[in-house]
């Protein structure tokens, strides 16, 4: 059956077609996202729901959405998903960073220059067929020095503009590096230097713990007097009453804001001051903007649902559709290896210990991890996904590690995955063979060689005579055909293991009948998806 996807915003006619051209059913309703018991009440068809700012999915739809895999927001800012609550549900957070990376980004600078030369006011003036020309003396933006808090891809762009704008510029970002600065002809700086320093501040960060109110009361008296701050990026991350006090006392010469702490903004503390420009959000407000982010959801929701490629999550490892193809049996194995573990522990689990060898250790490993943790808590709570999995990981405080390291033995690269309960610790490995079928290669540091079947039994066992006929006697009075038997031993007369795949499940009295020969310390039915 074919996903069926939700747009409950308006969007673009030509992205609802892109949905029906990958061959997926839509439902275009642009004005259900306003009515949230309607969107309640219909969520639990869809597979995807592709929205824009109006619809809010809130814990309440999400409790609805039985089947949603995954949500689109076509734009940058998700302020309007709860995407904690996505995440326990397992379903996936996107938006469209770049599709309005170039719009925000000339919106700063509109800003900027208005702001300057004090433009919205002096068209008032004149409009009210005033000639104030005196009133309006603004300042040139040639040879200023331009602080960017944010130099990504949105404040990389104003870079670019500002230079060509013969402005210095210098920017604070932790995550620029030095080679990079240099590239993009901008000084890299700490935040106090770039408050003292910058003639203009503009903002291109997220509203994150860390970036709240990174322009604080304390910052802004930092700042050089006569400094105009532009903020486009995101409410919070300025003190607007402090901003205004320091407006009024002169010490900021002019401000600039497209977006504010509380919006829809209907008062603020920085309305009707002289020499501030407001917007109401139109940073991505462009008609190239709004079908550029409208055509980028549509395809990176068809991705996933079609393909399993996870571009621009909020809430998950990203996974491009060229690594899905590479990755799946790997992110399958991945799956098989925490789903062993898990149905072998009952314990509560402390910390799960990840190996990547070879090969392995090149792909995209942030996947790989979420694909073991899934596979781990599948026996604690079968609806867990490779979104929800982490969450639930850390809400029970299990620690995750990984250690990468170079091809070590005969494989081409592999995967190992260690379990640490109170108890003990349990492992095991495995690897892709070149048919793309997942295989165990190791369990309990015994080496065996086993494909992975929908219905599997494994047993411990001292080495002795007698447990193959024994396992094999009994399969066959019950009725039940092994497909593969694999045997391993650390050595002769010591600890072995046998993992048979077969062709039907078994049930507790075969389970009892094994256990009463006294030849076995365990014997455990495992079920996993192969499909």
């Amino acid at each position: 059956m074919a996903p069926k996807v939700l747009v409950s915003d308006k969007l673009s006619e030509t992205a609802v077609q892109i949905f029906r051209d990958r061959g997926i059913d839509v439902d275009f309703l642009p004005d259900v996202g306003k009515d949230k018991d309607k969107l309640a009440e219909i969520i639990g068809q869809y597979d995807g729901l592709a929205i824009r700012s109006a619809t809010k999915v809130t814990p309440k739809i999400l409790e609805h959405a039985t089947k949603l895999k995954v949500v689109g927001r076509a734009g940058i800012g998700v302020d309007n998903v709860d995407k904690e609550a996505a995440s326990k549900k397992g379903v996936i957070v996107m938006n469209t960073p770049f599709g309005n990376m170039i719009t925000t980004a000339e919106h700063a600078i509109a800003m900027m220059f208005a702001v300057a030369r004090q433009i919205p006011e002096a068209s008032v003036s004149t409009h009210a067929g005033k000639w104030e020309k005196s009133k309006f003396m603004g300042v040139e933006l040639t040879g200023k020095t331009l602080g960017v808090i944010g130099a990504g891809n949105i404040g990389g762009i104003v870079c670019d503009r500002a230079r060509g704008l013969k402005m210095k510029v210098i920017a604070f970002d932790p995550f620029l590096g030095e080679e990079k600065a240099e590239k993009m002809g901008v000084e890299k700086v700490d935040l106090d230097d770039l408050l003292t320093r910058a003639d203009f501040i503009t903002l291109h960060v997220p509203l994150t713990d860390t970036t709240r109110n990174i322009l604080s009361r304390e910052n802004l008296a930092k700042t050089k007097k006569g400094v105009r701050i532009i903020n486009c990026a995101r409410g919070g991350l300025v003190d607007e009453a402090a901003l205004a006090e320091m407006l009024q006392s002169g010490h900021v010469a002019g401000a600039a804001f497209d977006v504010f702490a509380v919006e829809p903004a209907t008062e603020n503390p920085l309305f009707n001051l002289p020499n501030v420009v407001c917007t109401p959000h139109l940073g991505a407000s462009t008609t190239e903007a709004q079908e550029n982010v409208a055509l980028q959801v549509a395809e990176q929701m068809s991705n996933y649902l079609l393909t399993g490629a996870v571009e621009n999550a909020l809430n998950m490892p990203s996974m491009t559709a060229e690594e899905a193809k590479v990755m799946a049996p790997w992110v399958k194995l991945a799956d098989h290896l925490g789903n062993f573990i898990g149905q072998m522990t009952d314990e509560p689990i402390k910390a799960i210990n990840i190996l990547y060898d070879g090969s392995a250790a090149q792909m995209n490993l942030d996947a790989l991890n979420c694909s073991v943790i899934a596979g781990i808590m599948k026996k604690a709570n079968p609806d867990v996904n490779m979104v929800s999995a982490p969450v639930i990981a850390k809400e029970r405080g299990v620690k995750i590690s990984t250690t990468n390291q170079d091809k070590s033995g005969a494989f081409e690269g592999y995967i190992k995955v260690t379990v640490v309960t109170d108890q003990r610790e349990r492992s095991i490995a495995g690897t892709v063979f070149s048919d793309g079928k997942p295989r165990f290669i190791q369990i309990k540091g015994i080496n065996i060689d086993a494909e992975v079947g929908s219905h599997m039994l494994y047993t411990t066992n001292e080495d002795v005579p007698g447990i193959i006929g024994t396992l094999g006697g009994t399969m066959g009075k019950h009725g039940v055909n092994i497909a593969n038997f694999t045997l391993g031993r650390k050595s002769a007369g010591t600890e072995a293991i046998a993992l048979l795949y077969l062709d039907a499940p078994i049930d507790g009295s075969i389970v009892r009948e094994l256990e009463a020969s006294k030849l076995f310390q365990q014997v455990k039915p495992l079920a996993f998806d192969v499909a």
